[in-house]
This record gives structure tokens, C-alpha cells and sequence, in this order.
């Protein structure tokens, strides 16, 4: 277990020059490597990563039929949030998504991409936890002085989330700073927890629902607990693929808002249904067995990107350097191809 902690050491400087770098090298190849086109044309294959044992938004909405004949080329499942808009600002893919604080940190950075629509968030149903042992000395922020905290990857939810939920208790910078943030895969989180390796583990999920079913365990603080139910992160692509492919970009971006509202409007166990029944044809050698768990798909209605999504991390964003000022929402997102949204408005962002 040890082997898979590493403490926070990536310099922010070397990976905008190499995200810089990478897309330059795109942009001068036309955008990244040569896709299908029609008539118009315009792409109509889009390359994506996926997430094992699960099923994201447009998986769900090709196979609802809402993306029309717009395909999907899966190339591999994402390793986290920020890698997956930075191999979407490389040429790698065509779309990624991530935390909406990566997403301004990677347009910051130099890398030009745009989101478009919201793609996962918390609700009362399906949340970030932050867990700690039933034993544990830690009972407020201010007992985490000192201690340490597993999470996914550094500069994305968690990171912002557990910031947040200090300063919101009183903590000073310096404070804050003696908070040891470390990477843990998620899977291991939880025994790093109950076996003292770190203080306060981020869970969510089914790995959220096995930790709690075991025992031992409860929640100190939550995202859902600090902000209500919330949008957390956003698809993007690139800005010159978006010009060359503004009708496969609205394909693409109202499907998603009509599987969002399809997933937000199903049953529950017709949603887990077409879930297994997506996953066991796509032949991955992938388990079906913790869709169970599932509980909301935890999204503002048709994924609508709204300023206060960006807002909420303000201070987080200029605490942590990525901004020198406050943010200035319209500058990262659209909701000009979400046609769910923009429909009988005439509203454009």
C-alpha cells in the first residue's frame, strides 16, 4: 500500500508547459489524428475514454439512440479527471471531462478547450464523503492540522472540497497548508484508512457504500454537506474542434443533456437495467456486480452549465494561484450546442 501514496509534487509551471507544448503540436496537425466525415464535413466519430464497470453520460446516450449517427470510439479508460481533459487538449481524444476547477486550471494553463455541458455532481443521494475511523481523535477542520488526507489526484474535487470545508471552519492559509493531501488509488482508500496510513479518506460511490456497510467508519464531512446539491464538473473539447464540428458538437452535447434527463426521469431499476445490459454488451471483461449501488445520476436538469458552477471555486481557484483575480465564469463554458437549453430562449453563453 505504501508504494501507491505520493505526497503533492507536481510543479504547476512543468505540466502547463508540457500541456502548451502538446497542443500546439495539435493544433498544428489540424486538430489530432484523422476521423470519419459527412457531407458537411464534419467528424462523426468521436474518440473517448471510458470508466471501468461503469457507463458515462454518452455511452448512455448513444445507446439510447440521442446521438443519432454520431459514433463513439473508445481508446481506453480515463486515470482521473485532469488526465482526461488534457488528453482531449492533446489530440488524444476528441472529448474529455473533469472538476470544474481542472477544467479553468487547464484553460489557464494555455491549453484552448471549452465546456459545454455538466457531467456528474453531488446530490443527497450521491455524494463525496470525507471518512475517518469511529475511533478517530479527529472530530472538527481544526483537528486535521497535521493529518493526512487520501484522494484520487491532487488539483481536482477533493482537493477543492477539503480546502473549502477548512476555510469555511476557520483555518488560515498556513493552517490549511499543514493539511497533507495524498494520492491514493480509490480502491485502496479505504483500508488505507482503517489501517492508520492516512487520517481522513475521500469515498464515494460503491467503494462509499461497502466502507459503510463494513463498519467502523463515518463520514466527517461531505460536498453534498457543504454546498447543497451542485454540478461538479464539465465535458470539453477543444475550441477548433468545435469550429470545424459545431452540428456533431450539438449532437453530441444534446444527447448527453437527453440522457441526463432520461436517467433523471427512469426508475431506478430501469436505469441499473440499461446500465448492466450496456456493460455486459460492450464484451470488456468488466463486472456488472456494484451497479446496484447506483442511486442518482446527482445533475442539474439537462446539464446546464450555469456561473455559479465556476463562482463556488473562487477562492479555492486564487488560494491555490491558478487565478489572480476572481473567475470570470463566461470565459470556460457555453451551453450554445446543449439545444435542451437553448431551445425557445434564443439564449446563447
Amino acid at each position: 500500500m505504501g508504494k501507491n501514496i505520493s505526497k503533492r509534487t507536481v510543479s504547476r509551471a512543468v505540466i502547463a508547459a508540457a500541456i502548451m507544448s502538446a497542443t500546439a503540436l495539435v493544433l498544428s496537425a489540424c486538430g489530432g489524428a484523422a476521423t470519419a466525415q459527412n457531407a458537411q464535413g464534419e467528424a462523426t466519430t468521436l474518440r473517448y475514454e471510458g470508466s471501468t464497470n461503469n457507463v458515462t453520460l454518452p455511452e448512455l446516450a448513444a445507446d439510447l439512440g440521442y446521438l443519432g449517427d454520431l459514433k463513439l470510439d473508445w481508446i481506453g479508460n480515463t486515470t482521473s479527471g485532469p488526465a482526461s481533459i488534457q488528453n482531449a487538449a492533446t489530440g488524444n481524444t476528441d472529448f474529455g471531462g473533469a472538476f470544474t476547477g481542472a477544467v479553468v486550471k487547464l484553460q489557464e494553463a494555455g491549453a484552448p478547450v471549452k465546456a459545454v455541458i455538466n457531467y456528474y455532481g453531488s446530490d443527497a443521494k450521491s455524494f463525496y464523503g470525507y471518512y475517518v475511523k469511529d475511533d478517530s481523535p479527529i472530530k472538527t477542520a481544526r483537528d486535521l492540522i497535521g493529518k493526512k488526507i487520501a484522494v484520487n489526484t491532487l488539483g481536482a474535487h477533493s482537493e477543492a472540497v477539503i480546502t473549502t470545508y477548512l476555510q469555511k471552519n476557520g483555518l488560515s492559509k498556513d493552517e490549511i497548508k499543514q493539511v497533507q493531501l495524498v494520492v491514493v488509488p480509490p480502491n485502496d482508500t479505504e483500508e488505507a484508512i482503517r489501517r492508520g496510513q492516512v487520517d481522513v479518506g475521500a469515498l464515494n460511490g460503491v467503494l462509499q457504500d461497502n466502507a459503510i456497510a463494513a463498519g467502523g467508519l463515518h463520514s466527517l464531512f461531505s460536498d453534498y454537506g457543504l454546498f447543497g446539491a451542485f454540478a461538479g464538473g464539465q465535458y470539453v473539447f477543444r475550441n477548433d474542434f468545435i469550429a470545424k464540428n459545431p452540428d456533431t458538437v450539438r449532437t453530441f452535447t444534446t444527447g448527453v443533456a437527453k440522457a441526463i434527463e432520461w436517467a433523471r426521469n427512469t426508475p431506478r431499476a430501469q436505469v441499473i437495467q440499461r446500465f448492466t445490459d450496456i456493460i455486459t454488451k460492450r464484451h470488456r471483461n468488466e463486472s456488472t456486480a456494484t451497479l446496484k449501488y447506483f442511486k442518482s445520476i446527482a445533475l442539474p436538469a439537462k446539464g446546464e452549465i450555469k456561473d455559479e458552477d465556476f463562482q463556488r471555486w473562487n477562492s479555492w481557484l486564487k488560494d491555490s494561484g491558478i487565478l489572480s483575480q476572481d473567475v470570470n465564469p463566461s470565459k470556460y463554458y457555453t451551453n450554445e450546442f446543449n439545444s435542451l437549453v437553448t431551445a425557445g430562449t434564443g439564449a446563447k453563453k
